[in-house]
């Protein structure tokens, strides 16, 4: 393994400025679209804040997309990570359940004043950063009590009851 390693001289390289951090994920209220609901989390940095102005333009934005067709859900479950990454870069992750055990994601990217745009997909593209990991990792969690249930609908609406994931990750 390690001659293995060894051959990949690039490999887990890091620059050499780059300090990691710890950041905050917050559930804030859910959102109900069309096709979906959707638990909600907003991560950012401990020091930083999300406005009421910055979740609900995102609300109101996903909310537009589902109405429109742009986003189509197709009566799901899922949750939203509104991610501050720093400077005046937005990421917006939707993301659902679907095929019984995948976790679909549709990203949208925001920068300064401009509006969100749609991440398309390349032959490998990012998907969750670290911060990220920690919301999904705990409605995976979830989201497995929910497949060893009856999934009906008390089962349904145990898993949007179900208490949201707060704190430091990363």
């Amino acid at each position: 393994m390690t001659e293995a390693v060894a051959r990949l001289a690039g490999a887990g390289s890091v620059a050499p400025d780059y300090r990691h951090h710890s950041k905050l994920i917050t559930p804030a209220d859910d959102l109900s679209v069309r096709g979906a609901y959707l638990k909600w989390y907003d991560i950012r940095s401990p020091g930083t804040q999300v406005t009421d102005e910055i979740r609900d333009e995102a609300r109101a934005f996903l909310a537009s997309s589902a109405e429109s067709g742009d986003l189509a859900f197709q009566d799901e479950l899922g949750l939203v990570m509104l991610h501050l990454c720093g400077g005046e870069v937005r990421l917006l992750l939707a993301c659902t359940w679907r095929n019984e055990n995948e976790l679909w994601e549709t990203v949208y990217a925001k920068q300064g004043d401009g509006s969100y745009e749609i991440v398309r997909p390349g032959s490998h593209k990012a998907t969750y950063c670290v911060w990220e990991l920690g919301a999904v990792w705990h409605e995976q969690q979830a989201w497995t009590r929910y497949l060893y249930s009856d999934r009906d609908h008390e089962a349904r609406e145990a898993y949007v009851a179900e208490e949201r994931f707060t704190g430091l990750v990363g």
